[in-house]
């Protein structure tokens, strides 16, 4: 006779299969349901019931970091723009990469999220909240870079799926014709746009050519290791050659830091 135990989503598992465990749960301001649940070592975030992100691959969230942000090394006071804080992974690469006088605002729409990186999330990316150089925005980043043109050195959008948004129809906004304008004022000269992305998307990248940004994309492993599922990072760099822009788009290689 084969025996199952019910989650709280309603899914059963055999007897011998360890459940998820539901750790958080919150709504976002349009009514989608998110849970935060743990099995094991790993955390998942669902939305509706399907899976929105994984603790267990964070390799390409920390490339994005590593392209969006690698020419401010030596800057000086850079101020950086991370639209989506997840689960802390490419906040932390960005500290990683920044000097010690950077400015990094975190736009994040939900605060429960703030809340999980500040409690269970908060080891998994060594902390960053903790970091004197981070400011929370609790807004929508689209009305962040709006309210801020000229401001930034880098804009790094970690937000939904990418440009075929999955989280809210809202998201659209971010990566339609305004939402790119609004990038492009937002950013200093020669800042850069670096957007994460589930899937390769050619409509996106000559939207951002046709919005004055030189464009790149990359192709980088979910995990950090060979083998598994690629992602992509978008890169838009405002008001340089593209001889220069070429120069900056060597094949990232972020640290290997876990999975």
């Amino acid at each position: 006779m084969n025996t199952a135990a019910t989650t709280a989503f309603g899914t059963e598992y055999p007897r011998n299969v360890k459940a998820w465990a539901l750790i958080g749960e919150t709504c976002t301001a349009d009514g989608n349901s998110m849970w935060l649940t743990k099995r094991d070592e790993e955390y998942v975030v669902l939305l509706n019931g399907k899976t929105l992100m994984s603790s267990r691959m964070h390799g390409s969230e920390e490339a994005l970091a590593t392209a969006g942000c690698r020419h401010l090394r030596t800057a000086e006071r850079p101020r950086v723009l991370v639209g989506g804080l997840g689960m802390g992974f490419t906040l932390r690469a960005a500290l990683d990469v920044l000097p010690a006088d950077a400015i990094v605002t975190v736009a994040e729409l939900v605060p429960a999220v703030v809340e999980w990186n500040r409690g269970p999330l908060s080891p998994l990316a060594g902390h960053p909240l903790r970091d004197r150089r981070v400011r929370i925005d609790l807004n929508d980043v689209g009305f962040t870079l709006r309210a801020n043109p000229g401001r930034f050195d880098a804009v790094l959008l970690d937000v939904d799926n990418g440009p075929r948004a999955f989280t809210s129809e809202a998201n659209q906004g971010l990566y339609d014709n305004a939402g790119v304008a609004a990038a492009y004022t937002a950013l200093r000269d020669e800042g850069v746009l670096a957007v994460w992305s589930a899937w390769e998307d050619r409509k996106f990248e000559q939207r951002l050519r046709h919005h004055g940004f030189v464009a790149h994309t990359e192709r980088v492993r979910a995990r950090l290791k060979k083998g598994g599922a690629h992602h992509t990072v978008f890169l838009g760099f405002k008001r340089i050659s593209r001889t220069e822009a070429g120069t900056r788009c060597v094949t990232v290689k972020a640290p290997p830091k876990g999975i």
